[in-house]
Parts: structure tokens; sequence; C-alpha cells
């Protein structure tokens, strides 16, 4: 409700791709940042402005409006159930699994075994330090903050790895890292918040049960599906039908994968990978494939907008509170030192990077964005005292990575290559 008006889901799409639009043209038109650095920035600009403006004039009212207006968004809903199947799809599309395949050792065990390592050392890092700042959060909130702060966003990561000169290669390992984690990483969200809202003790045998259901259900799922939609475009030749073919993949697998226990995400990234692959090669003509990736790349873009306005929106919600800034702040080098041992670690020892090589792990660490995915997941918590520090931790974490690393990256790896160059 804005101003005494009731507002329904629709009037909330409309303010926000308003909001999009006009910041998008602002961006492009003045600033001339990455889509996702700019609207980021501005939603922030935006959201302290409407800060001072309640602070000089508190009876406007107007941080209160946007407060209620963001807070009646169901974000978790909104992303999880709905976002983010179209994101992974959409981005899985592009990802060639032949040069996928070149990387499926780090995929497999960064996707898995990194995404459980980091959720335990940030977990672990998160605990302490937030004593150390003054608050009493139980450890298992602790770990549900690790968890989802842990994955990668894919609609970052592919964002970065559009503006950035890497081998095709290390490209498709990066993106199908950044699709697969985020899958696992909501998992093991999913199980650890379950614990954490009965207060039953954490039971470790019973969250690898549940995990290999959901993750393998989601593989299962995605190839069940992928592989129909495939047979159907192939036996067809019209690319509306072919369109909507896809439209139906992201809408009714996501939907079906709740009632099978399945993992969603998982699901889509598999289909995605089935019909940017096998479909375009073998099941779509020119013209097809034409209309098929401007729809999905059309549908993309408008996703991306939106929810990088969010996260720079929600400074708005954060409780004014110098501790949770303090907390935030200290959490960035705790998701970096994390991000860094549970990329380093593994691949060192399954022997799969080389002392020389630093453009592949330096993609993996700096160039691992947090993004939508992590505030979405913070903001579907329920009330109380561990979502604020959640929410705000993850808000400045969110941040640092979308502006700095994601504003830097491309610096950072022609750098490298220049050095490695020389070196030689």
């Amino acid at each position: 409700m804005i101003g005494g008006l009731a507002l329904t889901p629709l009037d909330a799409a409309a303010i926000l791709i308003v909001l999009a639009a006009a910041l998008g043209y602002l961006n492009f038109r003045f600033l001339g940042l990455p889509s996702s650095i700019g609207l980021t920035i501005m939603g922030a600009v935006a959201s302290l402005i409407v800060v001072a403006i309640d602070r000089l004039f508190p009876g406007a009212g107007l941080g209160h409006d946007i407060v209620r207006f963001i807070a009646g968004i169901d974000f978790h809903a909104t992303l999880m159930e709905g976002m983010l199947s179209f994101l992974l799809f959409a981005g899985a599309l592009h990802v060639d699994w032949h040069e996928m395949a070149r990387g499926r050792w780090p995929i497999l065990v960064l996707s898995t075994i990194g995404v459980l390592f980091s959720t335990v050392l940030i977990g672990g890092g998160f605990l302490l330090l937030a004593r150390m700042v003054g608050f009493t959060l139980p450890a298992i909130w602790c770990f549900v903050f690790g968890a989802l702060i842990s994955p990668t966003d894919p609609v970052s990561v592919m964002g970065v790895l559009k503006r950035a000169n890497v081998s095709p290669a290390l490209e498709a390992t990066v993106a199908g890292e950044s699709l697969f984690n985020d899958g696992v990483g909501v998992v093991i969200f999913t199980i650890l918040l379950a614990s954490a809202l009965s207060g039953a003790p954490f039971s470790p045998a019973d969250g690898v049960r549940l995990f290999a259901v959901e993750a393998g259900g989601g593989v299962l799922l995605g190839l069940a599906i992928g592989w129909i939609a495939f047979r159907a475009m192939r036996s067809i030749d019209d690319y509306k039908v072919e369109v909507l073919i896809s439209l139906a993949v992201v809408m009714g697998g996501y939907t079906i994968a709740r009632p099978l226990h399945a993992s969603g995400p998982v699901a889509m990234a598999v289909a995605g990978l089935i019909i940017g692959n096998a479909g375009v090669a073998h099941a779509m003509s020119d013209t097809t494939r034409d209309y098929v990736h401007k729809f999905w790349d059309l549908i993309d873009d408008i996703l991306n907008t939106v929810l990088f306005l969010l996260i720079g929106l929600e400074v708005v919600t954060i409780p004014g509170d110098a501790r949770l800034l303090i907390l935030g702040a200290a959490a960035i080098p705790l998701a970096l030192a994390a991000r860094l041992v549970s990329v380093l670690l593994p691949l060192r020892v399954i022997r799969l990077t080389h002392r020389s090589d630093l453009i592949a792990p330096v993609t993996l660490i700096w160039g691992g964005l947090r993004g939508g995915i992590s505030i979405a997941l913070a903001l579907g918590l329920p009330d109380g005292t561990a979502r604020s520090i959640i929410l705000a931790a993850t808000y400045v974490v969110v941040l640092f990575s979308v502006i700095v690393q994601g504003g830097t990256i491309k610096r950072v790896l022609e750098w490298l290559t220049f050095r490695q160059s020389a070196s030689r």
C-alpha cells in the first residue's frame, strides 16, 4: 500500500518495470556502466535519498511507504519459484556442453564439495564475528547464512563473462559451476533452514539423504522434460509453437518439481542445457533458433534489470543499527576467504590447477559473484532478530560483490593475461 492505495501484484510489477526502465535509460545515457552494476548503484542511491528525505521531513512517510511496498513482495516466491526458473534456463541455453564437458570435474566438485566447504567455513566464521560485534545468534542460523551466501549467482557471473576475454572452455566451466552450485546451495539452505525453524538438532545423515533426493531428482526431472521438449521440437517446424514449448518447459517443469521433491533450479539448468545444445543443433530451423534465442535473451534482460534494481532498493528495509554495518563489512573478507579455500583446495586435491596458471582460479574466485539469489533467500527468512542480521550481512556482501568484484574482474584478468604473456 502506498499513500493509502492498495497495490495489486500487477501494480507492483508495473512500478518495478517503470523504475527499471527509467534507471536503465539513465545508466545507458549518462553513466555507461554494466547494467547489473549501474542498476544496483542507482537503486542504492535512490534508497539513500529516500532515507535522507525521511530524516529531513519525518512527516513525509516516503520511506515507510517504500518499506511496505517492498515488504509486500514475496521475494522467496517471486524469485525462487518464479524468476529463478527463467534465469537459470536462459543462462543454460548459452552454455556449450562440449566445452563444459572438458571442465566436468571442476564443475562437479565445485558445485557440491565446494559449496559444502564454503557453507561450513562461512557459518563458523560468521558465528565468531557476530559474537565479537555483540549479537547472540544461534549457530544453526549462522550456517543458514553460510548456505545462502555461498552459491555464486549465474546472472551476475554470466554478465561478467560477457565482458571478460576468457577461453571458451573456462567460460563454460565458470558458467556451468555457477548454474549448478546455485541449485545445490538452495537445497543445502532449505535443509538447514528447516532444522533452524524446527529447533531440532541438525542430522548430517538426514541432510545427506534429503540432498541426494532433491539434487538427484532435479537432474532426472531436467533430463526427462528436456528430452520430451527436444522430441516435440524436432517433430515440427513452427517458431511460435517451439518458443511456447520452451516456455512450457520452464513454467511446467518448475511447478511439478515441488510435489516431486526435486530441485527445480537443478532441473531448469539441465533442461536448458539440452534445449540449448541438442535442441538448437538438431531440432530447430535457423528461424526458430533466432526467435528462441531472442525471446530468452529479452526475458533474461528484463528479469536481470528488475532483480538488480531490487537489490539496490533493499537498503531501505535494513534496520539502522551500526553493528549490522560492521558485521556486514566483516563478512566480505570472510566470504572471499571461504570462496578461495572452497575453490583452490578441491581443485588441488584432484590436481586440476597449476601454480603457474592464475587466470582460471582468479576467474572462479574473484569472478564468483553473489547476487539476487542470496538476497531472495535472506528476504524469505521469517521475521525476527536472525533475519535482520542475516539480511544486512547479505546485502553488504552482495553490494560489494556486484559493484567491486563485477566492476574490476575484466581489468584483473587483462592484467593477469599481460603478466603471463610477458613472463613467457
